[in-house]
Formats: structure tokens, C-alpha cells, sequence
């Protein structure tokens, strides 16, 4: 048996709208069987998703690999469907990397990086899932650039889950088609200056600048409005920021590892419809292990 563990993602980390990305300590694992004589795939999901070819990680290898020989799989994930936190990118990730095996294609990590951007249409979240840690990319249309971004170790992520999903056409759909130059300007700065403040550990200014995104939050406010209550809530306690997950629903606080506690404490004590998590940044990335 082969087995493949792809970590959940976090878009945009607030200002960083579709080039900032970190990997969470929640999985998707894919695990390969025996050949078959067709595509089953075995999961969680309900009867919603399919359980043969037509399964997106096996339809997805197929538009990679057609011949590809059927084997049956077992799927089993941490990660919410339609929460913002990479399910499809991580779901494609696994997808690329059973190719990457079954097919012997000898992909390199950036090869699966280019690949999967073409797929999904932007690195933010695949990045992440590959490479783990905390990622700043950019796609140009042909290639993908990328590299590391550092995140302070003693940071870590109060996550709330909501119950509801928020499909990403529907988020997407929120979005203003154009930015005024000068908001768009200040927009880029924030996110600039974000980066290197991470990079410095200068905790204090990412503090100030991580919720003062002028891309989509307020675009997309209405779709998930624990969004505000959390960060009001946040705001009583010693926290980082609080930001968008993706395109939500998912809310994440940037808390020191010591702060954690308290403030799952009482967003708890809010009764919003949904749960609360404490994740870490999983620093690996895609993983694949043989099963003897």
C-alpha cells in the first residue's frame, strides 16, 4: 500500500490575496491499494462524491495520465469541503502525486507546482501543499515563481470552522471587477510590507497590517459574517490578526502559541455555528510513504 498525506492550506494570510499561502496541520491521505479491474474509491463523503472514475483525485490523474491503470483507493481527510482552507487543491495534489507514482513520471516538486497551477489557476494554495511552511508565489500565465515565506515559530492559528460551505464561484462572484488605482497601490503596500514584517519578526507591524486588506475581506464580509464577531472577540485578547481563510467561510486568528487557549476559550463561549480548532503550520508538505 502506497499512502499519500496532503497538509490543508490557508489563502491570502489577510492582505497577500492570491500569492500568500501557509500549510495546516490537517490532512487529506490517499491511500493506493491493489490494481482493480476499475476506479473505487472509497471515502466519507456521502453519496455526493462519486466513487469511481469520475471521483475528482481520479478524474484528475486521468486528464495527466488516460492510460493510467485503475487501482482501488481509500480517501480519508480532516479537511472541510467549501471551508477555504485547500480542500480541491489538496485533493489535486494527492491526484498529481499518485500519477507521479503509478505512472512513473518522475515529476520534481516544481514540476508539480507548474502543474498544478495550470490546473487550479493560481499557487496560493497548492504551493503550500507541496512544499509546506508558508509560501509567496506568483503565477504569470506560463510559470510559477515562488518562494519560502517565514512565519515567526511561536505563532500559531485559532481556526473557526463554520458549519456552512462557501463555494469559491460564489465567493469569487463578490469580488469588485476593478480597484482604483490608488487603492490598489496602498493595497500592494500593505502586503509588501506584511511579508517583510514576518520576515523580520517584527510582530508588532504584521499585527497592524494583516487585517487591513483591501482586496476581497470586505467584498466577501457578507459571506461570512463570523468573520467580524471573531475579530472583535480577538481583539479583547493578545493576538496577531484575524483574516479570511481563502475565500471563506473558515476564520483564522494568528495567535502566539501561549494566547491560544484563551481566545478558542472564548470564541467558544460565542455559541457560533461551528467549531474551533488549534493548528499549527505543518512545515513538510506533501508526503508519500510505502506500505510493506
Amino acid at each position: 500500500m502506497i499512502t499519500i498525506k496532503v497538509p490543508a492550506t490557508s489563502a491570502n494570510i489577510g492582505p497577500g490575496f492570491d500569492s500568500l499561502g501557509l500549510a495546516l496541520s490537517l490532512y487529506l491521505t490517499l491511500e493506493i491499494h491493489e490494481p482493480a479491474d476499475s476506479w473505487k474509491v472509497f471515502h466519507d463523503y456521502g453519496d455526493s462524491m462519486p466513487s469511481d472514475q469520475n471521483n475528482f483525485i481520479v478524474s484528475t490523474a486521468l486528464r495527466i495520465a488516460p492510460s493510467l491503470k485503475p487501482h482501488r483507493l481509500v480517501v480519508k481527510s480532516d479537511i472541510p469541503l467549501a471551508r477555504g482552507l485547500g480542500s480541491s487543491s489538496s485533493a489535486l495534489i494527492a491526484a498529481l502525486s499518485m500519477v507521479n507514482l503509478l505512472d512513473n513520471k518522475q515529476y520534481t516538486k516544481e514540476d508539480l507546482l507548474q502543474i498544478a497551477t495550470k490546473l487550479e489557476g493560481h499557487p496560493d494554495n497548492v504551493a503550500p501543499a507541496i512544499f509546506g511552511g508558508a509560501v509567496a508565489a506568483y503565477y504569470d500565465g506560463t510559470t510559477v515563481f515562488h518562494t519560502p515565506l517565514h512565519f515567526p515559530k511561536s505563532l500559531s492559528f485559532v481556526t473557526f470552522i463554520p458549519d456552512y460551505q462557501l463555494l469559491t464561484e460564489k465567493a469569487r462572484a463578490a469580488l469588485p471587477k476593478d480597484l482604483p488605482f490608488k487603492q490598489a497601490v496602498a493595497a500592494s503596500a500593505i502586503s509588501n510590507t506584511l511579508v517583510a514584517a514576518l520576515a523580520g519578526n517584527n510582530i508588532d507591524t504584521a499585527r497592524h497590517l494583516i487585517e487591513q486588506d483591501l482586496f476581497h475581506e470586505e467584498a466577501r464580509a457578507h459571506l461570512a459574517p463570523e468573520l467580524t464577531i471573531i475579530r472583535r472577540i480577538a481583539h479583547q485578547q493578545n493576538i496577531v490578526g484575524t483574516y479570511l481563510s481563502g475565500a471563506g467561510p473558515t476564520i483564522i486568528s494568528v495567535v502566539d502559541e501561549t494566547e491560544a487557549q484563551r481566545l478558542m476559550t472564548a470564541i467558544n463561549l460565542a455559541q457560533l455555528p461551528g467549531k474551533t480548532y488549534h493548528l499549527h503550520t505543518d512545515l513538510t508538505g506533501a508526503i508519500v510513504q510505502t506500505n510493506d
